[in-house]
């Protein structure tokens, strides 16, 4: 009875995590009291997983990285490379690939991404060429480059903490690097002679230093204007090159026409380029909404920065609007315009519903950028500045982390410790506060990892895991090992795409080592295809890096399942093919 009251949770599980109807960590804890309150788990060893030493050393991890972009050195290393960089689209990503791809093997993905995506748009605007021709390549680096080593990704670190309690050694800090270099390099190549010219095919991405980013936002019709009485198509708004796609009057929603007039008082949804929406702010007669508004509570605006942010993930605005947040009470920034992939959004700004990777235009004080940077809430695409004595702290930092690198692999000090005191260094040397390291742990992360370390002790306590893993051999072991080995690594490739990478190694690593055994295969085989196969999720752009570059790059979902389709199918051999080599299955 336990082994089904199991095999019905990790079906719910799976279906809960693709929906992500519930948030991942409010499914994991709920998980573990089901198990404690169905006598399957006791409450000790269902909530041991939280004081694995993989949750400390993930914690530890997503400090150092938070440190090392605040303090500028990634900054710093990123500006050396644009400077050093040719003008050619395809040995640029090439290059940039491969940089990132290094930086990615230490660090967390999602971080690398977000320090290069600004200084990325601003080569290729200088080098006259659309960015989304390296975007996606930089989003793809960060993720293959994870493969190369254990603190690559959080999921090698999970994988190798089951791998342990299985009673197994657990991974070594570069025992898989060769398999993880093979990937990295063929998709470089890939990208650099397939990928980069399907991206230059794209319609809508034309190589020119003024095909920058539409927003919509929404312009206010003051009294005295000049547009009063003017066409909605032939009016000032077409000769300052913005496109009329709504207008509101009082509670109206009037659709734009040809002949629509426009009135004192008339909101008008608008879609337009940066630097056009940045004038109406010294036009007279007319006003962004935003603008007028802070005018009213008698907010002095003339000072103000403006710049260009992309929503994470992490950010309490995903799921919500402007309106509902209180966005501008919240954070003293005020939304001048917004954009999402390449779609322009046909309702009022305050009540759409934000999504990870919008992004926004904002405008406000400069410091209140900082913290909500800081925070991981958003990314600014800009170039940063940063004093030289920060950066020299950064590099102090960044020497520190290789030694603790060099250290754990060579086995002078455990890698938990090791990690744990660069983190706390990043503190003493202030190049993160205290306040902000805890604000880029990824708690939901931990928690969800933490929740299902339990989570794999229970399908093999109850005897779940042989149930399945015997259904599996059964129907696949007439083919031969090999088969049920790239049947689980094709399921965890599948299983990537509606959920997070962890989760989904973390769900098919019981049943994967189990069917090893039971067929006198080599359990750390599977663990290895399984973990390397959930690290190269680039089919669809839920990824955290590609969420990063989904808006700035102004791709659609189908760029990800044309050019990641290919990537995806390559990866994938590739483990099949030199996983068995490395790691005999027999």
């Amino acid at each position: 009875m336990e082994a089904w009251i199991v095999i019905g949770l990790l079906v719910a599980v799976v279906i809960a995590y693709a929906t992500e109807k519930i948030s991942v960590d409010l499914v994991a804890l709920s998980l573990l009291c089901l198990l404690v309150l169905t006598g399957v788990l006791p409450v000790d060893r269902a909530f041991a997983g939280f004081g694995d030493r993989v949750i400390i050393m993930l914690a530890a991890i997503f400090i150092i990285g938070a440190a090392l972009r605040e303090s500028g050195v990634l900054d710093a290393l990123c500006g050396l490379l644009a400077r050093r960089l040719g003008g050619q689209p395809i040995l640029l990503s090439a290059v940039l690939m491969g940089a990132v791809g290094f930086l990615s093997a230490f660090m967390n993905n999602t971080t690398i991404t977000a320090v290069f995506v600004g200084p990325v748009i601003g080569l290729a605007r200088r080098l006259r060429f659309s960015p989304s021709r390296l975007l996606m390549p930089l989003a793809f680096a960060s993720i293959l480059g994870g493969t190369c080593t254990l603190i690559g990704t959080s999921t090698n670190v999970a994988v190798s903490g089951v791998i342990k309690r299985m009673g197994m050694e657990p991974l070594r800090m570069f025992e898989f690097t060769p398999v993880g270099l093979v990937i990295l390099v063929a998709g470089i190549a890939y990208m650099a002679l397939f990928g980069t010219r399907m991206l230059a095919g794209r319609r809508g991405t034309e190589t020119s230093e003024d095909a920058i980013r539409e927003y919509l936002s929404e312009v206010v019709v003051l009294a005295h204007s000049p547009l009063i009485g003017q066409e909605a198509f032939a009016s000032d708004f077409s000769a300052m090159e913005f496109q009329v796609l709504q207008i509101r009057r009082g509670h109206q929603q009037l659709p734009a026409e040809r002949h629509l007039r426009f009135e004192e008082g008339d909101v008008v949804l608008v879609a337009g380029k940066v630097e056009h929406l940045i004038k109406v702010k010294k036009i007279e007669g007319i006003d962004i909404l935003e603008d007028a508004h802070l005018r009213d509570s008698g907010i002095d605006v003339r000072e103000a920065l403006v710049a260009e942010v992309v929503l994470t993930q992490r950010s309490p605005l995903v799921g919500r609007s402007l309106r509902a947040s209180r966005f501008r009470q919240r954070s003293g920034l005020s939304v001048l315009a917004l954009m999402r992939g390449d779609r322009s959004l046909m309702r009022h700004m305050a009540d759409e519903k934000l999504q990870a990777g919008d992004l926004l235009l904002l405008q406000g004080p400069k410091e209140r950028f900082h913290d909500f940077e800081a925070s991981g809430e958003m990314v600014l695409i800009t170039q940063h500045r940063f004093s030289a004595e920060s950066q020299r702290r950064g590099f102090f930092l960044l020497g520190a982390f290789a030694l603790a690198v060099l250290a754990s692999s060579l086995g002078w000090l455990p890698d938990t410790v090791a990690f744990v005191l660069v983190a706390m260094l990043a503190v003493f040397t202030r190049c993160i506060t205290l306040e902000n390291a805890y604000q880029n742990i990824d708690w939901r992360l931990l928690i969800l990892i933490g929740g299902m370390l339990a989570f794999g002790e229970a399908m093999k306590s109850s005897g779940a895991a042989i149930m399945v893993a015997d259904a599996i051999t059964t129907l696949m072991q007439p083919l031969g090992v090999f088969a049920v080995f790239a049947s689980f690594c094709v399921l965890t490739v599948i299983l990537t795409q509606p959920m997070s990478n962890a989760a989904a190694a973390l769900v098919v690593l019981p049943v994967a080592m189990q069917s090893a055994a039971t067929m006198g295969a080599s359990a750390r085989s599977f663990a290895i295809g399984v973990m390397l196969s959930a690290s190269v999720s680039v089919l669809t752009p839920f990824e955290p890096s590609c969420i990063l570059v989904y808006g700035p790059g102004k791709y659609r979902f189908s760029d990800f399942l044309k050019v990641g389709g290919g990537l995806t199918i390559i990866t994938l051999i590739i483990i099949l093919t030199i996983v068995p080599l490395l790691w005999p299955l027999k």
